[in-house]
């Protein structure tokens, strides 16, 4: 079938960045018709903004006049009820009314007094009739407040209508470009052996972000899920903000200290899959297998052991759609960094797929077309009732035109992770010498993005601090991080080589890789071991589920240099804006004298990566004649160096081109150091 009078407003845009898109404009265009299909359906439905204000109708809701109102959707339920501690756990006095197409409908009138008859932390439970006639306890997929059951370990829905709720004082920053994010998950943001709170972060964990340079934090494991462990990513009440770390008015009160001090807040969500718990999950909510999510084999993720969303289902869009928008409005968070992308693609989920950069790939028969138009809408309400809200993909297959905006034909996105690249480090650590480093695969690997779309760099991913596998400190200086970090204590070989790379591996990723960076909470300043959270496996223990900040406050460690210069990152970047410039030019990759030096944002980066050579009067080619001056060493003192360079050093350009640069200069650099120019006349 040809689309060929389906109007994509901007499409011609797309295809001037990608020309090779021009060959499936038909299915681009098929996608788009698809999308404006859902989107006429949403406004038939009241308007995309009231139809993503659902969880202000859906779940339980107690009005100003005491009134308890409820709504829910379970198209495969007999009959639905409402029982609690407000009518001593009755299974039918209070019914919902079934109302048509799977809705449900409950209105309880107040006490004599007025008041309602529920009140604040009281515990509820819908109950569904299943079409077998039996009764079985649901949490509601609305509920805003899980609290686990101190018998057991479910998460049981409790009303939360708090007599002062918090009022936000300070407005969102407007920062979408050029994001410092620091990626954190509250619960191990201390050194103590606990679960920290929102509160703790608030106050102590804050401050160190700021003062790091950093202008966003993503924040992990946020939707509440029952298992701790899972690290977030099994979610069991998508609308409840954990528990376990404090109230939503806590975390209201986190996101706007963070706003005061001018820091964006994005929330990882959870959208391509949900936890199978039934009891205190989504799944089977109704009694049936299905209702949110596709029924047999398509309905079940075969890895991740989940439930696969039916994106199909209008009320499965309100679901997730609301969802977004309470966190926007209720939360005031600034965007999204989606998880799990590249499974909502495509039917593979891309299991077993290593996708080569072929176009059909991206284009064939295995993209899952629902849930591909559910994030094109979800990207369209997002920038348009929230404008400056920020959008992030977990995507490893490198679909085009996913960070183009859906009026191109794109999926709306304004950034996608550089997935390729802590794997590319890690394999370098664990496979290879250092003499063996192949500087142009390096630079290869850290430049190849697609042209227009942003892209976040970051050198290590939070699933490579877990346990099984090490950070990249840990790769580089493993045990002795718990004998030689000492300043008191000979700099050993080990330890001199695994700062130095550090700082060179965090250096070239930061300014060369993407239009944003991400630093994983702890790796800033090489936190020592790993990963893991209190399980059976492990006796419950908080040693490794925490992280240790104490460690950067003592002087007599070395931890403090590794600090100071992540911190030097973020100050060079917020100084000279490399990562909203163009990308890197780089003008030199020579494998033998393992050297990378390039341009960006009028800054000369030179990086020596050779473990024994010095290089004096290194020639480097740059492109804008003058004096430059170094902005950045790594071979200071303060960043744990062996001050082998005159800080004050001047470098003037000769008028004759080098690798193909218009002029050129000498510099000393010495071996595994990096040094940053910029032109100061």
């Amino acid at each position: 079938m040809s689309y060929a009078d389906v109007k994509v407003p901007k499409i011609e845009a797309l295809f001037e960045r990608d020309g090779y898109l021009r060959s499936y404009e038909n299915e681009i265009k098929r996608r788009y018709k698809c999308f404006s299909e859902k989107r006429t359906q949403i406004e038939k439905a009241g308007g995309l903004r009231r139809f993503c204000e659902s969880y202000k109708e859906y779940g339980l809701h107690v009005r100003k006049d005491g009134t308890l109102v409820g709504a829910e959707w379970a198209p495969g339920a007999k009959g639905l009820y409402l029982r609690g501690e407000f009518n001593d756990w009755n299974n039918t006095s209070h019914p919902y009314k079934n109302v048509g197409f799977g809705k449900w409908e409950l209105r309880v009138p107040p006490k004599a007094d007025g008041s309602p008859v529920v009140k604040h932390l009281d515990k509820v439970k819908v109950v569904v009739q299943t079409q077998d006639n039996n009764f079985v306890d649901r949490n509601s997929p609305w509920a805003q407040y899980v609290l686990e059951d101190s018998s057991s370990p479910v998460y049981n829905h409790h009303i939360y209508i708090p007599e002062k709720k918090y009022q936000f004082k300070h407005s969102k920053p407007r920062k979408s470009t050029g994001l410092r994010i620091y990626e954190a998950h509250v619960g191990i943001a201390s050194p103590e052996y606990k679960v920290a709170t929102y509160e703790n972060f608030r106050i102590n964990v804050l401050p160190h972000i700021k003062k790091q340079g950093y202008n966003a934090i993503q924040l992990m494991a946020i939707m509440e899920h029952a298992y701790y462990a899972c690290f977030g990513y099994q979610v069991t009440s998508f609308f409840a903000a954990s528990s376990r770390y404090g109230t939503p008015c806590e975390l209201k009160e986190l996101i706007d200290t963070a706003h005061e001090l001018g820091i964006v807040v994005l929330l990882d969500v959870v959208h391509s899959h949900a936890c199978k718990n039934v009891l205190d999950g989504l799944n089977q909510f109704d009694g049936t297998n299905s209702g949110f999510f596709h029924d047999g084999g398509r309905g079940e993720h075969s890895l991740w052991d989940s439930r696969l969303f039916d994106y199909n289902q209008i009320e499965v869009l309100r679901f997730l759609m609301s969802n977004l928008y309470y966190y926007l409005d209720e939360f005031q968070f600034d965007g999204f960094r989606f998880d799990g992308v590249t499974s909502m693609f495509y039917h593979t989920h891309g299991i077993g797929h290593g996708f080569s950069g072929d176009y059909n790939e991206y284009f064939g028969m295995n993209v899952d077309t629902e849930s591909l138009i559910y994030l094109m809408l979800a990207n369209a309400m997002t920038h348009e009732l929230f404008p400056g809200s920020v959008t992030i993909a977990e995507d490893v297959s490198g679909m085009p035109a996913l960070c183009r905006p859906v009026d191109e034909g794109g999926t709306g996105f304004d950034y996608r992770l550089a997935m390729a690249i802590p794997d590319m480090w890690i394999k370098i650590l664990k496979e290879q010498k250092d003499e063996d480093w192949n500087i142009g695969s390096i630079v290869h690997t850290l430049s190849n993005r697609r042209w227009g779309e942003g892209t976040i760099a970051y050198a290590e991913s939070h699933d490579q601090a877990l346990v099984g596998d090490k950070t990249l400190a840990f790769w580089l200086m493993d045990a002795e991080m718990y004998t030689n970090m000492s300043i008191l204590s000979p700099l050993t070989p080990i330890i001199d080589r695994g700062i130095a790379l550090h700082k060179l591996i965090r250096l070239i990723t930061h300014s060369m890789a993407g239009e944003g960076w991400l630093n994983f909470i702890g790796n800033e300043f090489g936190h020592p071991e790993w990963l893991d959270f209190p399980r059976a496996g492990n006796n419950n223990s908080f040693h490794h589920a925490r992280r240790q900040f104490n460690l950067i406050d003592d002087n007599l460690l070395r931890y403090q240099f590794l600090n100071n210069w992540d911190r030097a990152l973020n100050e060079l970047d917020e100084k000279y804006k490399y990562l909203e410039a163009n990308p890197a030019y780089v003008s030199w990759k020579h494998e033998e004298d393992k050297v990378v030096a390039y341009e960006r944002a009028g800054l000369l980066f030179v990086i020596n990566f050779h473990g024994q050579k010095s290089f004096p009067d290194y020639r480097v080619g740059v492109d804008v004649a003058g004096k430059y001056k170094i902005v950045l060493n790594s071979d200071e003192a303060k960043f744990q160096g062996h001050c082998r360079v005159d800080p004050n050093v001047e470098a003037f350009t000769e008028p004759h081109g080098y690798a193909n640069r218009r002029n050129s200069l000498l510099v000393y650099v010495p071996s595994r150091t990096a040094l940053v120019f910029a032109k100061i006349d």
